[in-house]
């Protein structure tokens, strides 16, 4: 099939390098200088799999700032677009998604569009009834950023929001591109594909907020939280997985869904999707807290990344802690090596890890890692099992 896709974050590029081993992809992106960055074959992202397609030339893609040529390209236009979730509004920012839309129609008319963006409920509705067109799709990603290409290549499921012929043709198109031999499918209503995608988020959101409020009550009774989550996990129907303390749920992804879709139960009753949002901002005050008992002076913030393996540190949970610790009136440095400024958000950045780890009284770590661990005596985490 043609394709063409539009925007090249995460889950872009991953669908445009997925794709292009067996379709013919364009793929497009405002930023001129990533376009130049991936068509000579380095990835603008730190994604193992990533970096490994484009660097053996795994997959055919031609990749262009020539936003026409991509549009007239397609036979579908896969839109991965960022929707931020704007807090004013209580709704996620679509512009992105409605701008490529409307300029790719005013192209070709006949363009049948994929949203890959996350939507609220409903979405996909009001833009066929507000551009006249029923050629637009939705269909949910379950990516993992810095796993991105390898979730594609190996899938927990495929969801297209579409019941139909065409609906299976793309489902086909996708299957072909994976690894897995046997990959679950499912066709959908557009709402319904939405609702999946928001619901599964959350849900994964639920089980780290739980996870974090039983080490809450473990740290505050003085408990070995580990063997309660290890003997929890002997519970096949619980198991041992999504089960690490943490700082807080953080990333892109579920702290903007679990707001859409607390947004989306206007009228309909409910307490969890409430509280699951404001768990996470009780753990992240209840962190800076604990961290504060210690009376430092400096506290030393170790990488502002979410997990380990990352350089991706959007809507981390550390970042309201560092909020908190010096609304407390802690000074706050970070040691973060993927950082060249000096400061940031108003906090000095320290590159010389020597000088980080004698200036701080207090390193705070939202996972323990290899360079930190001769350092414990004054190392804060809460991470039980080392390991994201």
């Amino acid at each position: 099939m043609k394709v063409s896709l539009f925007g090249l974050g995460y889950v872009g590029l991953a669908n445009a390098l997925l794709l292009g081993q067996h379709e013919d992809v364009v793929a497009y992106d405002i930023v001129a200088d990533k376009v130049a960055m991936l068509n000579a074959g380095k990835s603008p992202l730190d994604d193992p799999e990533i970096v490994d397609f484009l660097t053996h030339d795994k997959s055919k893609v031609t990749f262009t700032s020539d936003f026409e040529a991509a549009v007239l390209h397609g036979d579908y236009l896969i839109i991965a677009t960022p929707t931020d979730y704007n807090e004013e509004t209580n709704h996620f920012d679509t512009s992105s998604v409605e701008d490529v839309i409307a300029k790719a129609l005013a192209i070709k008319p006949e363009a049948v569009f994929i949203i890959k963006s996350t939507i609220p409920v409903g979405y996909t509705e009001q833009v066929r009834l507000k551009f006249g067109t029923a050629n637009i799709i939705f269909s949910p990603e379950f990516l993992r950023e810095g796993k991105a290409l390898y979730d594609n290549l190996h899938p927990s499921r495929i969801i297209i929001g579409e019941c139909s012929d065409r609906g299976q043709d793309l489902l086909d198109m996708f299957v072909r591109n994976t690894y897995k031999p046997e990959v679950e499918t499912l066709l959908t209503h557009s709402q319904e594909a939405e609702a999946i995608k928001l619901f599964s988020n959350t849900y994964l959101a639920l089980r780290v907020a739980y996870f974090n409020e039983l080490d809450t009550y473990a740290e505050q009774h003085g408990l070995n939280v580990k063997q309660i989550i290890d003997g929890m996990g002997l519970d096949p129907r619980i198991g041992n997985h999504y089960n690490n303390p943490s700082f807080g749920y953080g990333g892109y992804c579920l702290p903007k869904d679990t707001k859409q879709l607390r947004a989306n139960y206007e009228g309909v009753p409910q307490r969890m999707m409430t509280a699951i949002v404001e768990s996470n901002e009780v753990r992240k005050q209840f962190v800076a807290d604990q961290i504060m008992k210690h009376r430092p002076n400096i506290v030393g913030v170790y990488r502002l990344t979410m997990k380990a393996n990352s350089d991706n540190f959007r809507y981390s949970a550390i970042q309201d802690v560092i909020d908190n610790l010096k609304t407390a009136g802690a000074e706050v440095v970070i040691y973060e090596p993927t950082l060249k400024a000096d400061d940031f958000h108003g906090n000095r950045v320290i590159h010389d890890f020597d000088a980080f780890r004698q200036m701080s009284d207090v390193i705070v770590a939202n996972r323990m890692e290899e360079p930190i661990k001769d350092l414990r005596h004054k190392v804060y985490t809460r991470d039980v099992f080392c390991e994201d």
